[in-house]
């Protein structure tokens, strides 16, 4: 039998797709704290390339993700970064993808590379530290006060479990 045909990538058609909705969920979570727009706005113009350092061969490729910052203190996608001055390069350790996912259900954070202007290097470090989505209070708009603190509860409930599973495999990982 002879072996199957690659199939054919998706990932040019997908992956900008992906990165637009994450764009909407960042821009949303930025616009629900006044102070975090405030923040950006100096720095309209300005790019931000996040590169997944070490993606496995094995998956499919990870292009960078570039966000220009826009007058009105949000972020936009871009196809390349601006060739202005004052960029940045964040680094994300992504050698081990499904670490990096249940880092980020646990709410640990992954080993950054940060390169480029200091100034935006630390609004972004203030905006990671200080913005939080409130997931609870979205699907109270959606579905109700009631079964929304339900879900979070669950969510909670679900990060707690996968914390507890990821610390019981740390040792056993390093050994």
């Amino acid at each position: 039998m002879p072996p199957l045909p690659p199939l054919p990538s998706i990932t040019p058609l997908l992956m900008p797709a992906l990165q637009d909705r994450l764009v909407l969920l960042i821009n949303h979570v930025v616009s629900r704290e006044p102070i975090a727009a405030q923040r950006l706005k100096p720095l309209a113009g300005r790019s931000l390339v996040v590169h997944l350092a070490g993606w496995p061969s094995l998956l499919p490729a990870a292009p960078d993700l570039i966000l220009g910052v826009t007058p009105a203190g949000l972020f936009e996608r871009l196809d390349a970064p601006s060739q202005g001055a004052g960029g940045l390069r964040i680094e994300i350790d992504a050698s081990n993808p499904a670490k990096l996912a249940l880092g980020t259900l646990t709410g640990e954070a992954p080993t950054v590379s940060v390169q480029g202007d200091a100034a935006f290097a630390g609004e972004m470090h203030w905006l990671m530290d200080n913005l939080r989505w409130d997931i609870e209070d979205d699907l109270a708009g959606i579905v109700g006060p009631l079964p929304a603190r339900q879900l979070a509860q669950f969510g909670r409930t679900l990060r707690r479990t996968l914390s507890g599973v990821a610390a019981r495999m740390a040792p056993a990982s390093g050994a």
